[in-house]
């Protein structure tokens, strides 16, 4: 169960960084932009956190 909860996070923020980079590319909506980018490396730094052996 814990590896399709990692890979759904690291799928989602893909989506996410990609989705608000395009936003800030395309000049659309900075602010969406900026804030879908440091969701997506929240999501990052989640998954990096769990991944971790303990």
């Amino acid at each position: 169960m814990s590896g399709t909860i990692l890979s759904l996070l690291m799928l989602a923020g893909v989506a996410l960084t990609g989705g608000g980079v395009y936003l800030l590319v395309k000049k659309i909506d900075r602010k969406r932009g900026i804030l879908m980018v440091i969701a997506g490396l929240v999501m990052f730094g989640n998954v990096a956190i769990w991944a971790v052996p303990v």
